[in-house]
Protein backbone atom coordinates (compact mmCIF):
# COMPACT_ATOMS: atom_id res chain seq x y z
CA UNK A 1 0.00 0.00 0.00
CA UNK A 2 1.51 3.60 -0.98
CA UNK A 3 2.65 5.35 2.26
CA UNK A 4 1.61 8.85 2.63
CA UNK A 5 2.98 12.30 4.50
CA UNK A 6 0.35 13.94 6.06
CA UNK A 7 1.00 17.18 3.68
CA UNK A 8 0.45 14.21 0.62
CA UNK A 9 -2.56 13.13 2.50
CA UNK A 10 -4.37 16.40 2.64
CA UNK A 11 -3.57 17.04 -1.01
CA UNK A 12 -4.89 13.89 -2.11
CA UNK A 13 -7.91 14.84 -0.26
CA UNK A 14 -7.73 18.01 -2.24
CA UNK A 15 -7.50 16.23 -5.64
CA UNK A 16 -10.58 13.94 -4.61
CA UNK A 17 -12.83 17.00 -3.62
CA UNK A 18 -11.69 19.06 -7.11
CA UNK A 19 -11.29 21.69 -4.44
CA UNK A 20 -10.84 24.97 -6.48
CA UNK A 21 -8.91 26.46 -3.10
CA UNK A 22 -5.95 24.17 -3.46
CA UNK A 23 -5.56 25.27 -7.65
CA UNK A 24 -2.04 27.08 -7.38
CA UNK A 25 -0.58 25.58 -3.92
CA UNK A 26 0.28 22.36 -5.79
CA UNK A 27 0.05 19.94 -8.61
CA UNK A 28 -0.54 16.23 -9.24
CA UNK A 29 0.97 13.89 -12.25
CA UNK A 30 -0.67 10.68 -13.30
CA UNK A 31 1.97 8.05 -14.49
CA UNK A 32 -0.60 6.46 -16.70
CA UNK A 33 -1.43 9.02 -18.90
CA UNK A 34 2.03 11.23 -18.78
CA UNK A 35 -0.25 14.47 -17.84
CA UNK A 36 0.28 16.82 -15.05
CA UNK A 37 -2.90 18.78 -13.63
CA UNK A 38 -4.82 21.05 -11.33
CA UNK A 39 -5.77 19.81 -8.11
CA UNK A 40 -9.70 21.10 -9.08
CA UNK A 41 -9.25 19.26 -12.90
CA UNK A 42 -12.35 17.84 -13.73
CA UNK A 43 -11.01 14.77 -15.37
CA UNK A 44 -11.84 11.27 -14.42
CA UNK A 45 -10.02 10.56 -10.97
CA UNK A 46 -7.33 8.52 -11.09
CA UNK A 47 -5.78 5.48 -8.95
CA UNK A 48 -3.75 7.00 -5.96
CA UNK A 49 -0.84 4.73 -6.51
CA UNK A 50 -0.38 6.54 -10.15
CA UNK A 51 -0.37 10.10 -8.72
CA UNK A 52 2.72 12.63 -7.96
CA UNK A 53 2.49 15.98 -6.08
CA UNK A 54 4.73 18.72 -7.38
CA UNK A 55 5.03 22.54 -6.24
CA UNK A 56 5.16 23.93 -9.42
CA UNK A 57 4.40 22.61 -13.43
CA UNK A 58 7.97 23.42 -14.23
CA UNK A 59 8.87 20.59 -11.57
CA UNK A 60 6.31 18.27 -13.23
CA UNK A 61 7.55 18.86 -16.64
CA UNK A 62 11.18 18.59 -15.63
CA UNK A 63 9.73 14.82 -14.28
CA UNK A 64 8.30 14.39 -18.03
CA UNK A 65 4.74 15.22 -17.88
CA UNK A 66 2.77 16.94 -20.18
CA UNK A 67 0.15 19.88 -19.31
CA UNK A 68 -3.51 18.46 -19.01
CA UNK A 69 -5.56 20.07 -22.10
CA UNK A 70 -8.54 20.10 -20.20
CA UNK A 71 -7.42 21.94 -16.77
CA UNK A 72 -4.74 24.09 -18.26
CA UNK A 73 -2.59 23.97 -15.35
CA UNK A 74 -0.19 26.48 -17.03
CA UNK A 75 -2.91 28.79 -17.38
CA UNK A 76 -4.18 31.26 -14.66
CA UNK A 77 -6.57 29.43 -12.48
CA UNK A 78 -10.38 29.35 -13.76
CA UNK A 79 -11.76 31.32 -10.82
CA UNK A 80 -9.39 34.35 -11.69
CA UNK A 81 -9.94 33.83 -16.04
CA UNK A 82 -13.81 34.15 -15.06
CA UNK A 83 -13.60 36.78 -13.00
CA UNK A 84 -11.51 38.69 -15.62
CA UNK A 85 -14.02 37.30 -18.13
CA UNK A 86 -16.22 39.37 -16.34
CA UNK A 87 -14.85 41.94 -15.61
CA UNK A 88 -14.19 42.80 -19.51
CA UNK A 89 -17.74 42.42 -19.87
CA UNK A 90 -18.93 44.86 -17.37
CA UNK A 91 -15.80 47.80 -18.80
CA UNK A 92 -17.86 46.96 -22.07
CA UNK A 93 -21.38 47.05 -20.64
CA UNK A 94 -20.69 50.55 -19.09
CA UNK A 95 -18.81 51.77 -22.36
CA UNK A 96 -21.83 50.80 -24.66
CA UNK A 97 -23.83 53.27 -25.51
CA UNK A 98 -26.47 50.88 -26.03
CA UNK A 99 -26.74 47.75 -23.49
CA UNK A 100 -25.15 44.90 -25.29
CA UNK A 101 -26.69 41.62 -25.97
CA UNK A 102 -26.08 38.51 -24.21
CA UNK A 103 -25.49 36.77 -27.11
CA UNK A 104 -22.77 39.69 -27.92
CA UNK A 105 -21.04 39.84 -24.30
CA UNK A 106 -21.04 35.88 -24.70
CA UNK A 107 -19.48 35.90 -27.71
CA UNK A 108 -16.56 38.38 -26.46
CA UNK A 109 -15.82 36.04 -24.20
CA UNK A 110 -16.01 32.45 -25.99
CA UNK A 111 -18.60 31.09 -24.36
CA UNK A 112 -21.91 30.42 -25.00
CA UNK A 113 -25.05 32.36 -23.62
CA UNK A 114 -26.13 29.97 -21.10
CA UNK A 115 -22.60 29.25 -20.02
CA UNK A 116 -21.83 32.87 -19.73
CA UNK A 117 -24.83 34.02 -17.82
CA UNK A 118 -24.07 31.64 -15.10
CA UNK A 119 -20.50 32.65 -15.05
CA UNK A 120 -21.66 36.31 -14.91
CA UNK A 121 -24.58 35.81 -12.09
CA UNK A 122 -21.40 33.49 -10.03
CA UNK A 123 -18.98 36.37 -10.11
CA UNK A 124 -20.64 39.67 -10.41
CA UNK A 125 -24.03 38.65 -7.81
CA UNK A 126 -25.90 39.74 -10.66
CA UNK A 127 -27.09 38.88 -14.27
CA UNK A 128 -25.76 40.81 -17.06
CA UNK A 129 -29.38 42.35 -17.57
CA UNK A 130 -29.25 43.63 -14.20
CA UNK A 131 -25.79 44.62 -14.10
CA UNK A 132 -26.69 46.73 -17.73
CA UNK A 133 -29.90 48.03 -15.96
CA UNK A 134 -27.40 49.22 -12.67
CA UNK A 135 -25.15 50.89 -14.80
CA UNK A 136 -27.34 52.73 -16.83
CA UNK A 137 -29.34 53.83 -13.20
CA UNK A 138 -25.91 55.12 -12.12
CA UNK A 139 -25.96 57.33 -15.33
CA UNK A 140 -28.91 58.52 -15.15
CA UNK A 141 -28.25 59.97 -11.48
CA UNK A 142 -24.91 61.30 -13.07
CA UNK A 143 -27.07 63.45 -15.51
CA UNK A 144 -29.92 64.27 -13.54
CA UNK A 145 -27.83 67.10 -12.06
CA UNK A 146 -26.34 67.74 -15.90
CA UNK A 147 -28.87 68.06 -18.28
CA UNK A 148 -31.57 70.47 -18.94
CA UNK A 149 -34.41 67.53 -18.89
CA UNK A 150 -35.34 64.25 -16.94
CA UNK A 151 -36.27 63.19 -20.51
CA UNK A 152 -32.66 63.86 -21.78
CA UNK A 153 -31.11 62.42 -18.73
CA UNK A 154 -33.16 58.90 -19.28
CA UNK A 155 -32.07 59.25 -23.07
CA UNK A 156 -28.61 60.00 -22.49
CA UNK A 157 -28.40 57.05 -19.85
CA UNK A 158 -29.15 54.55 -22.70
CA UNK A 159 -32.64 53.87 -22.17
CA UNK A 160 -34.45 53.64 -24.97
CA UNK A 161 -38.06 54.04 -23.60
CA UNK A 162 -38.60 56.38 -20.76
CA UNK A 163 -41.29 54.64 -19.62
CA UNK A 164 -39.27 51.67 -18.95
CA UNK A 165 -36.51 53.46 -16.60
CA UNK A 166 -40.09 55.57 -14.91
CA UNK A 167 -41.48 51.79 -13.90
CA UNK A 168 -38.29 51.07 -11.62
CA UNK A 169 -37.05 54.39 -10.81
CA UNK A 170 -38.98 54.56 -7.56
CA UNK A 171 -36.34 51.65 -6.33
CA UNK A 172 -33.38 52.57 -8.46
CA UNK A 173 -33.07 56.09 -7.28
CA UNK A 174 -35.32 55.87 -3.98
CA UNK A 175 -37.56 58.71 -5.29
CA UNK A 176 -39.20 60.09 -8.62
CA UNK A 177 -36.20 61.13 -10.95
CA UNK A 178 -37.61 64.76 -11.08
CA UNK A 179 -37.43 64.63 -7.25
CA UNK A 180 -33.41 62.68 -7.47
CA UNK A 181 -32.90 65.75 -9.67
CA UNK A 182 -33.75 68.11 -7.39
CA UNK A 183 -31.31 66.87 -4.91
CA UNK A 184 -34.58 65.10 -3.07
CA UNK A 185 -36.58 68.57 -3.66
CA UNK A 186 -40.33 68.45 -2.67
CA UNK A 187 -39.57 65.30 -0.50
CA UNK A 188 -40.60 65.54 3.22
CA UNK A 189 -38.51 63.62 5.44
CA UNK A 190 -39.23 63.96 9.29
CA UNK A 191 -36.70 62.99 11.71
CA UNK A 192 -35.65 63.14 15.43
CA UNK A 193 -31.90 62.50 16.89
CA UNK A 194 -31.73 60.91 20.68
CA UNK A 195 -29.52 59.17 22.38
CA UNK A 196 -29.86 55.57 23.31
CA UNK A 197 -27.66 53.10 25.28
CA UNK A 198 -24.80 52.54 22.58
CA UNK A 199 -24.85 56.32 22.15
CA UNK A 200 -26.21 58.58 19.21
CA UNK A 201 -28.77 57.84 17.33
CA UNK A 202 -30.94 59.21 14.21
CA UNK A 203 -34.28 58.07 12.59
CA UNK A 204 -35.66 59.94 9.56
CA UNK A 205 -38.77 58.54 7.55
CA UNK A 206 -40.87 59.11 4.26
CA UNK A 207 -44.68 58.94 3.81
CA UNK A 208 -43.77 55.38 2.74
CA UNK A 209 -41.81 54.57 6.10
CA UNK A 210 -38.77 54.90 8.07
CA UNK A 211 -36.02 55.53 5.98
CA UNK A 212 -32.47 55.62 7.73
CA UNK A 213 -31.34 54.43 11.10
CA UNK A 214 -27.77 56.08 12.22
CA UNK A 215 -25.65 55.32 14.78
CA UNK A 216 -22.90 57.04 16.28
CA UNK A 217 -21.02 59.02 18.76
CA UNK A 218 -21.39 62.18 17.30
CA UNK A 219 -25.20 63.53 16.62
CA UNK A 220 -23.91 66.48 14.13
CA UNK A 221 -22.50 63.73 11.91
CA UNK A 222 -25.82 61.73 11.59
CA UNK A 223 -27.73 64.75 10.69
CA UNK A 224 -24.73 65.51 7.88
CA UNK A 225 -25.23 62.02 6.75
CA UNK A 226 -28.77 62.58 6.24
CA UNK A 227 -28.49 66.29 4.76
CA UNK A 228 -25.63 64.27 2.20
CA UNK A 229 -28.05 61.65 1.27
CA UNK A 230 -31.03 64.38 0.59
CA UNK A 231 -29.33 67.68 -0.14
CA UNK A 232 -32.76 69.52 -1.08
CA UNK A 233 -35.33 67.71 0.44
CA UNK A 234 -37.38 69.27 3.41
CA UNK A 235 -35.52 67.65 6.43
CA UNK A 236 -38.21 68.39 9.36
CA UNK A 237 -37.41 67.81 13.12
CA UNK A 238 -38.70 68.65 16.14
CA UNK A 239 -42.00 66.77 14.97
CA UNK A 240 -43.94 65.88 18.14
CA UNK A 241 -45.93 63.23 16.17
CA UNK A 242 -42.39 61.43 14.96
CA UNK A 243 -41.20 61.30 18.72
CA UNK A 244 -43.12 57.99 18.89
CA UNK A 245 -41.70 56.86 16.13
CA UNK A 246 -38.36 57.93 17.42
CA UNK A 247 -38.94 55.96 21.10
CA UNK A 248 -40.08 52.56 18.92
CA UNK A 249 -36.51 52.93 17.20
CA UNK A 250 -34.97 53.47 20.50
CA UNK A 251 -36.55 50.30 22.28
CA UNK A 252 -35.38 48.30 19.01
CA UNK A 253 -31.73 49.04 20.07
CA UNK A 254 -32.49 47.67 23.61
CA UNK A 255 -34.39 44.82 22.36
CA UNK A 256 -33.19 44.04 18.88
CA UNK A 257 -34.64 40.21 18.98
CA UNK A 258 -38.38 42.12 19.03
CA UNK A 259 -37.69 43.13 15.22
CA UNK A 260 -39.23 46.93 14.41
CA UNK A 261 -42.71 46.82 13.56
CA UNK A 262 -43.13 50.08 11.36
CA UNK A 263 -42.93 50.28 7.20
CA UNK A 264 -39.42 50.63 5.87
CA UNK A 265 -39.01 53.21 2.95
CA UNK A 266 -35.71 50.44 1.47
CA UNK A 267 -33.43 51.97 -1.09
CA UNK A 268 -30.97 50.78 -3.08
CA UNK A 269 -29.69 48.35 -5.64
CA UNK A 270 -30.73 45.70 -6.83
CA UNK A 271 -28.34 43.50 -5.56
CA UNK A 272 -28.32 45.25 -2.31
CA UNK A 273 -32.01 44.59 -1.84
CA UNK A 274 -31.47 41.04 -2.57
CA UNK A 275 -28.72 41.32 0.03
CA UNK A 276 -30.91 43.04 2.66
CA UNK A 277 -33.92 40.62 1.94
CA UNK A 278 -31.19 37.68 2.73
CA UNK A 279 -30.34 39.30 6.10
CA UNK A 280 -34.09 39.62 7.18
CA UNK A 281 -34.02 35.98 7.26
CA UNK A 282 -31.75 35.45 9.79
CA UNK A 283 -33.15 34.42 13.34
CA UNK A 284 -32.57 36.61 16.31
CA UNK A 285 -29.90 35.28 18.45
CA UNK A 286 -28.20 33.51 14.94
CA UNK A 287 -25.75 34.25 12.37
CA UNK A 288 -24.80 33.83 9.56
CA UNK A 289 -21.30 34.38 7.38
CA UNK A 290 -21.06 36.16 4.38
CA UNK A 291 -20.52 33.23 2.46
CA UNK A 292 -23.62 31.88 3.63
CA UNK A 293 -25.60 35.20 2.47
CA UNK A 294 -23.81 34.98 -0.90
CA UNK A 295 -24.74 31.15 -1.22
CA UNK A 296 -28.28 32.00 -0.26
CA UNK A 297 -28.90 34.46 -3.11
CA UNK A 298 -27.70 32.84 -5.33
CA UNK A 299 -23.96 34.27 -5.93
CA UNK A 300 -21.31 32.39 -3.90
CA UNK A 301 -18.65 34.08 -5.60
CA UNK A 302 -20.14 37.60 -4.28
CA UNK A 303 -18.75 37.43 -0.77
CA UNK A 304 -16.98 40.68 -1.35
CA UNK A 305 -19.93 42.62 -2.69
CA UNK A 306 -22.00 41.07 0.12
CA UNK A 307 -20.18 42.38 2.70
CA UNK A 308 -20.19 45.85 0.78
CA UNK A 309 -24.11 45.68 0.93
CA UNK A 310 -24.05 45.30 4.20
CA UNK A 311 -22.01 48.11 4.27
CA UNK A 312 -24.22 50.52 2.45
CA UNK A 313 -27.32 49.17 4.87
CA UNK A 314 -28.56 52.50 6.49
CA UNK A 315 -31.32 50.87 8.31
CA UNK A 316 -29.35 49.83 11.43
CA UNK A 317 -30.59 47.16 13.22
CA UNK A 318 -34.41 47.05 11.64
CA UNK A 319 -32.05 45.47 8.48
CA UNK A 320 -29.66 43.04 10.79
CA UNK A 321 -26.65 42.97 9.40
CA UNK A 322 -25.32 42.75 12.79
CA UNK A 323 -25.86 38.93 12.48
CA UNK A 324 -23.81 38.54 9.59
CA UNK A 325 -20.35 37.49 11.20
CA UNK A 326 -16.47 36.03 9.25
CA UNK A 327 -16.54 32.14 8.41
CA UNK A 328 -14.97 31.48 11.44
CA UNK A 329 -17.81 33.32 13.78
CA UNK A 330 -15.11 36.52 14.58
CA UNK A 331 -16.89 39.70 14.67
CA UNK A 332 -15.95 41.82 11.42
CA UNK A 333 -16.51 45.46 10.27
CA UNK A 334 -19.72 47.03 11.25
CA UNK A 335 -20.66 50.22 9.76
CA UNK A 336 -21.39 51.51 12.87
CA UNK A 337 -18.74 49.76 15.14
CA UNK A 338 -17.51 46.21 16.61
CA UNK A 339 -18.52 46.87 19.47
CA UNK A 340 -22.26 48.03 19.11
CA UNK A 341 -22.58 45.00 17.22
CA UNK A 342 -20.72 42.71 19.63
CA UNK A 343 -23.59 44.49 21.92
CA UNK A 344 -26.47 43.40 19.70
CA UNK A 345 -25.72 40.32 19.50
CA UNK A 346 -25.20 39.45 22.86
CA UNK A 347 -28.85 41.02 23.37
CA UNK A 348 -30.05 38.75 21.42
CA UNK A 349 -28.35 35.69 22.32
CA UNK A 350 -29.78 37.01 26.27
CA UNK A 351 -33.36 37.25 24.84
Amino acid sequence: MLSQTPIDEARWAAVVARDRAADGEFFFSVRTTGVYCRPSCAARLPRRENVAFHVTPAEAEAAGFRPCKRCKPTEPPLSQRYAETVARACRTIAEAETPPSLAELAAQAGLSPHHFHRVFKAVCGLTPAAFGQAERARRVRAALGETGTVTEAIYDAGFNSGGRFYETSAKVLGMTPTQARKGGKDTVIRFAVGQCSLGAILAAATPKGVCAILMGDDPDVLVRDLQDRFPRAELVGGDPEFEATMARVVALVEQPAAGLDLPLDVRGTAFQQRVWTALGDIQAGRTASYAEIAEKIGAPKAVRAVAQACAANALAIAIPCHRVVRNDGGLSGYRWGVERKRTLLDREAAA
